[in-house]
């Protein structure tokens, strides 16, 4: 009886728990993106590809931004659109100059993110998860600063 009891005890604690945050699968070089990362976070998610140019332009400017918002509650991550994976994804990654955080895993699903057949697209996901703004076209690191500040005021 008392092992049916823990074993209860550790279903129901685990089921708890599960909501408080999700990982996000693993970045472009195998390491894992702790929900501590995103739980009361704002996320910019960036799709891109190697063979789209403006992406290509736009990278050095969210590798900036990624730098500016260090310990700002605020969190930059690309996800590749061809959804490449393991060695092929580090190595576009590298191949572009991708120093912010590429997620293995499409979070599209996890965040209700609206479908895009255009690229580059990037999404501002609020702090309690919510997508605030679909950018498409190629961002600048001070843009995406200003319409943060801008959806962060609206709260």
């Amino acid at each position: 009886m008392a092992r049916r009891l823990a074993a209860a005890a550790a279903l129901i604690g685990s089921l708890l728990l599960s909501g408080c945050g999700v990982d996000l699968g693993t970045d472009q070089n195998g390491e894992k993106v702790a929900s501590s990362r995103v739980d009361k976070h704002w996320l910019v998610v960036n799709y891109w590809a190697e063979w789209c140019g403006p992406c290509r332009t736009e990278i050095p400017e969210l590798n900036t931004l990624s730098e500016q918002v260090k310990g700002q509650n605020v969190s930059v991550f690309g996800v590749n659109f061809d959804n490449l994976q393991g060695e092929d994804l580090k190595s576009a990654s590298k191949a572009l100059g991708i120093t912010f955080t590429v997620l293995a895993q499409d979070p599209a699903e996890q965040y209700d993110l609206p479908k895009s057949e255009a690229l580059p697209v990037t999404y501002i996901i609020d702090d309690k998860g919510k997508v605030r703004e679909q950018l498409m076209g190629e961002q600048t690191a001070a843009g995406v600063m200003q319409k943060l500040a801008e959806l962060k005021g609206k709260g």
